[in-house]
């Protein structure tokens, strides 16, 4: 026979029931008939109740707690029950329950606290709570949501049962949501229980629970085993691994407060975990560090098996411990005691490292290494959980800890060497860069700001302020000399814009001349014999000379077709891409049909003129010594299509007139991915002109993403940046590698330098790419005076087109400056000479040798500084196009 419980009604009307001992059952026999209860209200004294129970069934929670307290118009019934649990063992026959190991550590596992969330009392909450009796859990009832998240505030349960199934008394999942948004539930079990589906019907998806925050999901069944073994699984499984997680709190606690330097890398050797010792020895912060990869070791002071002596020992899943030199932040070379312990998983792989970092000097602390093997988290923490699956309930996954080790790891180890998956090496990993140049330049200006005067210190933080901002190498065209200097003014807004200028409310639809037009490959396109004349011109493709206007005339306006054979055979263009010479002939002739001919200057002239000024410059000695041949014919095969299907219109009036390819590409560098795009729908629509057909899909991806780079690297509103990169690095190495290698050749008969090395480098080959191909795509100014002027017509006619066009549409005047009325080919002449031409080709002369172009330069100024005076001496503003000699 049990005794009768007191219960008490709180001032918050939360009402407490508390049986003496561990005799209460869900079974009539061991239930008592009768309670008293003390209910405290405000001033009025306790008040005695007596609720009897009927012989033959046990008490329901009304009958149990017939006290109601009235809050705010919700009813809230709380109460606990606490067992004896060594009677209920004897009574359940439940194991004894025994600490818990995490790792080496022991963990104490206390007794499980349960909130039931029920509107309304019914079969199934009767049937937790008197499941919760029978296991000996301590578990409270709360009615709304309110009171429900006062109890889990005051007493952090570890699991939370919330009623799913009456969306009309409280909303579950908002309740769900609100206990997540507590700070300390991460280590709470949350349960939904829903309605159970007829057979007939779908089952419905759990994501919505998932997305509340909800653990697991429990089908209605009011069945008392069925809820025991309920919560017996999940006492066993999801709140028993989450006490585990709780002991991490300590083991970060400690790893936070020694003295030696730690670091976790998952198997990929990514950086997981630093701690404040770690970033007070190499001077990175653990913000700069996450999440990046990390290497051995690296400095010239080491010997040179340090990494294979290191990874072979590792890779057996031993720990190595020696001293080595590495990088501080500055720069430093800094000697270190290290100690790498690798962690194993399941099956013996490895799935952490963890490392230990002390500078030489400091007292090894062999504590430190016994803590840190506590991180290594015994496996079968979440074997439990997976083994333990019932019909009837979903399991969802749990929320991951910084320790879950399953959830963190990602592919296979890089040390595993059999398999044949690790990435390369351990020096290739740690050849890996983890912070960009420029942050290195950042940090050493905030160093020296530490011992430098306060005027110094503020012209240093405007310093920073600069060098942190994005477009690092873009010019501010405010300072422009708009008032002296109109037409370089202008001719930079219209060039460096994307269409900025104010819109007016004119109709913005596109003209049909500027939509692309895709002109199908014919049948029978074969290229006939080469006629003398034609063969006359193409002898002279090598030099810088060479007319491609007279080649224009001769092959009726398809100069590409003639050039690009001619090119691409001494370059074995087929040989590379494994290709027929029918496939590359009918390729190019689909490519220059996409063409406009109409277009005064962006036509298949240009394309070939670009083509033929690209391989020269491939020629070069230092670009052929650089080069490899997949990018040499990358290089041509953007040359070639970079401007295909131009609409003779700049990317500033599609934007403003809101055209298809403007919407498509956002505004940004809009005619230079169509140019790009566009390429590769012509190529694989007719697997007859289908040159990349036989590449493989490695080969084919390297090879586009340089055609695409190179075509991208054309658009005018980049100019500044890429000709900066290229100037204060790839110029630079490359004018005192020039140097060395004279020197070298002279004595030792040519011996490459660690400069050419660098120089052979992916990112600064791209570089010099995207260099050569905007060299070769404006070098018009630097071509004999005769083709210089040529093209100066071609380019002014194709602005004063556009100009049209926009007054006549309403459109904003992009170029001013190509005005019929006002033009001025020599003064336009002038100011893209002088703004864009001088300083690029400066570098690019410095880089390549190319004395030839800077002759042409210089040469064809003068020309138009004369023409632009003589001009000015007869009052003339204006210089109408056939009146350019």
């Amino acid at each position: 026979m049990g005794c009768a419980p007191s219960i008490h009604v709180s001032q918050s009307g939360v009402v407490y029931c508390r049986d003496s001992d561990g005799s209460n059952s869900p079974h009539p026999s061991g239930f008592s008939r009768s309670y008293h209860t003390h209910i405290h209200h405000g001033a009025v004294g306790p008040i005695s109740i007596k609720t009897e129970a009927t012989d033959g069934d046990p008490p329901t929670l009304v009958q149990t707690l017939a006290v109601k307290k009235e809050r705010r118009g919700t009813i809230t019934f709380e109460a606990e029950t606490q067992t004896s649990r060594t009677n209920m063992k004897e009574q359940t026959g439940l194991p004894s329950q025994t600490d818990d190991m995490f790792g080496p550590m022991k963990v104490k596992k206390p007794a499980i606290r349960i909130l039931l969330v029920f509107a309304k009392e019914d079969g199934q909450s009767d049937t937790f709570w008197w499941a919760c009796e029978r296991l000996g859990y301590r578990c409270e009832l709360a009615r709304n949501s309110e009171s429900a998240l006062e109890a889990f505030l005051q007493k952090h349960h570890d699991l939370v049962i919330i009623d799913h199934r009456h969306s009309r008394n409280f909303d579950a999942e908002a309740l769900c949501r609100s206990i997540r948004a507590i700070k300390s539930c991460e280590h709470a079990v949350v349960v939904a229980v829903t309605r159970k589906i007829p057979n007939e019907k779908e089952e419905p998806t759990i994501l919505p629970l998932l997305n509340a925050g909800f653990n697991r999901r429990y089908i209605e069944n009011t069945n008392l085993g069925a809820c025991m073994n309920e919560l017996l699984m999940l006492d066993h499984c999801e709140v028993r691994a989450r006490h585990k997680l709780k002991a991490c709190h300590a083991l970060f606690n400690a790893i936070e407060n020694v003295s030696e330097a730690i670091e976790i890398c998952n198997q990929d050797h990514q950086l997981m975990y630093v701690n404040p010792a770690y970033e007070r020895l190499t001077g990175f912060s653990c913000q700069e560090v996450l999440g990046k990869e990390k290497g051995l070791p690296k400095s010239d002071k080491n010997s040179l098996d340090l990494h294979d002596a290191i990874n072979t020992q590792i890779k057996k899943g031993k720990c190595w411990e020696g001293t080595v030199y590495d990088h501080r932040k500055n720069g430093d070379s800094v000697q270190q005691h290290i100690h790498i312990s690798p962690v194993l998983g399941q099956g013996g792989r490895i799935t952490h490292y963890v490392t230990l970092r002390r500078s030489a000097g400091q007292t090894h602390t062999s504590g430190t290494v016994q803590c840190i093997e506590k991180l290594k988290t015994d496996s079968d923490l979440h074997v439990q959980q997976d083994s333990c699956r019932r019909k009837g309930s979903n399991d969802f996954n749990t929320r991951k800890s910084s320790l879950d080790i399953k959830s963190t790891h990602s592919g296979n180890s890089c040390f595993e060497g059999a398999g044949g998956r690790r990435r390369d090496s351990i020096a290739r990993i740690h050849a890996m860069t983890i912070e960009a140049p420029i942050t290195k330049v950042i940090n050493i200006i905030n160093a020296a700001q530490e011992n430098c005067p306060i005027n110094v210190v503020q012209a240093l933080d405007k310093v920073l302020e600069i060098l942190r901002t994005a477009e690092l190498y873009s010019p501010q065209l405010t300072a422009t000399p708009k008032d002296n200097d109109p037409v370089t003014s202008d001719l930079v807004e219209g060039l460096m814009t994307s269409g900025s200028r104010r819109r007016y409310s004119s109709d913005i639809a596109l003209s049909k001349n500027i939509l692309p037009q895709f002109v199908p490959s014919s049948p029978h396109s074969h290229l006939p014999d080469v006629p003398p004349d034609v063969q006359a011109i193409l002898d002279k493709e090598t030099q810088w000379d060479f007319d491609i206007i007279q080649l224009e005339r001769v092959t009726n306006k398809r100069p590409l077709l003639y050039l690009g054979m001619k090119i691409f055979s001494r370059f074995g263009v087929c040989e590379v891409l494994n290709c027929s010479e029918v496939t590359l002939r009918l390729w190019l002739q689909l490519i220059e049909r996409n063409y406009h001919q109409i277009n005064a200057y962006h036509n298949s002239t240009h394309a070939a003129d670009v083509l033929h000024a690209t391989s020269y410059f491939l020629d070069k000695d230092r670009i052929a010594g650089l080069l490899d041949n997949v990018n040499k014919v990358a290089a041509l095969l953007a040359a070639v299509s970079h401007d295909v299907d131009h609409p003779g219109r700049t990317n500033s009036f599609l934007c403003n007139a809101g055209g298809e390819l403007a919407i498509l590409y956002n505004d940004v560098a809009v005619l230079e991915s169509h140019h790009a795009a566009l390429t590769f729908q012509l190529t694989w629509r007719d697997d007859r002109c289908n040159i990349f057909k036989n590449l493989n899909r490695d080969d084919y991806r390297m090879l586009r993403q340089q055609i695409i780079d190179m075509i991208l690297a054309t658009e005018m509103t980049r100019h500044f940046e890429h000709l900066s990169k290229f100037a204060n690095s790839i110029a630079k190495i490359g004018t005192s590698a020039r140097v060395e290698e004279d020197r070298l050749s002279s004595h030792s008969g040519g011996v490459a330098t660690p400069e050419h090395d660098t120089l052979r480098t992916l990112e600064n080959r791209t570089l010099i790419s995207r260099m050569l191909i905007k060299c070769a795509d404006i070098a018009n100014p630097a071509r004999p005076l005769d083709l210089c002027v040529e093209w100066a017509k071609r380019i002014a006619e194709e602005y004063c087109q556009q100009t049209d066009e926009e007054k006549e549409r309403g459109l904003p005047v992009v170029m001013p400056v190509f005005d019929r009325a006002s033009c001025s080919i020599p003064k336009s002449q002038i100011s893209f000479i002088d703004y864009f031409l001088t300083d690029m080709f400066d570098a690019w002369d410095a880089f390549v040798d190319t004395p030839s172009l800077i002759t042409h330069l210089t040469r064809n100024y003068k020309y138009w500084k004369q023409q632009a005076e003589e001009a000015e001496r007869r009052g003339e503003s204006v210089t109408r196009l056939e009146d350019v000699e």
